[in-house]
């Protein structure tokens, strides 16, 4: 066996999108719409990319168990046995917990990249490339690795990753990790960027199957046992019902809490592929082809009149007139309006939030 097909891609594909609402709904999340109207949706892109450097029977999806038909709909190519169907949220740690007990239900040895699915990268030749090289690094040492990405802005929306300067520390490329720092407010995003030695964190990991497992049985050792028990059921027609039973009882934690922060091995790749998690409004403007006054318009029936730098966008036949608004997000959907400040998008979960206290799911 040729060492690409030790190579494996777990892709993350069940979160709701809740900061794009109301264009991203809980039926069908911002990963399965075609947010930047590229002829394909956030799902098929990333699919579409990890299969150019490795085979199909390699490619991991976790999601939802309610959007299986519209994984399979959207990468026909996927085998059904390659999509992991969660019955509950419970962050990304127990996501990555049963994809790679997954894998080791089928191999010993496997080199691993984990990734979102609803990521934008612009230069996808060297992303594959820094791909290759990591999940090569990988495989020679024992070591957890990320992606950092040299920041352009004090965002602070991103959690951010310091890097320790000495170069004796290095393993090939990768600097090793000194902290990870959550979302910073802006001064000290500001901070980050002066200083020249924080990183965003892209929420793309790389690790030896060994690596993942050990990693999990020290940091968090009852995740660790829940799916290692069920190593006889994954691929067979019990896996849906041992998954069902464990779920439940694991802890919903983020790998990058569980295991990246209590590491000690942690590496980082500092990387320039063009990359945007498209994780808000205004990141999807900055990466959307705009008019002349710095406008993202979608949809039909839509007239302006001295509005700038705003997202205005229309999922309905109704006629919409939008005048003298700047750096706004008006998305109108056939039940919601969203009329926001770009700045204030942070906002949006709250207006989800307070929705969902009134009216439940209606509008989701």
């Amino acid at each position: 066996m040729g060492v690409k097909n030790n190579n494996y891609c777990i892709i993350m594909a069940g979160g709701i999108g809740s900061r794009f609402w109301p264009y991203s709904r809980t039926a069908c999340p911002k990963q399965f719409l075609d947010i930047l109207g590229l002829g394909s949706t956030l799902l098929q892109q990333t699919y579409n990319r990890f299969a150019r450097i490795m085979p199909h029977e390699n490619i991991l999806i976790v999601t939802n168990a309610e959007y299986k038909e519209i994984v399979q709909k959207q990468i026909p190519q996927v085998p059904v046995d390659n999509i992991l169907l969660e019955p509950a949220r419970r962050n990304t740690a127990p996501c990555i917990a049963y994809a790679y007990s997954k894998i080791a239900s089928r191999t010993n040895v496997a080199n691993i990249v984990v990734a979102p699915s609803d990521h934008l990268i612009i230069k996808e030749d060297e992303f594959l490339n820094i791909v290759q090289e990591s999940l090569e690094l990988v495989s020679k040492n024992d070591i957890l690795m990320t992606l950092g990405i040299k920041p352009s802005r004090p965002e602070t929306g991103y959690g951010y990753i310091q890097i320790e300067k000495d170069n004796n520390k290095k393993i090939g490329n990768a600097n090793k990790v000194k902290t990870f720092t959550e979302k910073p407010n802006y001064d000290l995003a500001c901070m980050f960027l002066e200083s020249g030695d924080f990183y965003w964190n892209s929420g793309i990991f790389f690790w030896s199957l060994k690596s993942i497992s050990s990693a999990f049985e020290k940091h968090l050792p009852e995740l660790f046992n829940l799916f290692n028990n069920g190593h006889e059921f994954y691929g067979t027609n019990h896996e849906k019902d041992f998954i069902a039973q464990i779920y439940p009882q694991c802890e919903s934690i983020s790998i990058d809490y569980g295991v990246m922060e209590k590491s000690n091995n942690v590496y980082v790749m500092l990387s320039d592929f063009g990359w945007s998690d498209l994780g808000t409004w205004g990141s999807m403007l900055e990466n959307s082809e705009k008019d002349s006054n710095g406008n993202y318009i979608s949809g039909e029936n839509i007239f302006t009149y001295q509005v700038k730098k705003s997202i205005v966008k229309n999922e309905t036949r109704k006629c919409v007139v939008v005048n003298g608004l700047e750096d706004y997000i008006v998305v109108n959907t056939e039940d919601v309006l969203l009329i926001c400040r770009l700045k204030d998008e942070q906002m949006i979960k709250q207006f989800v939030a307070d929705v969902k206290m009134k009216y439940g799911e209606k509008y989701f």
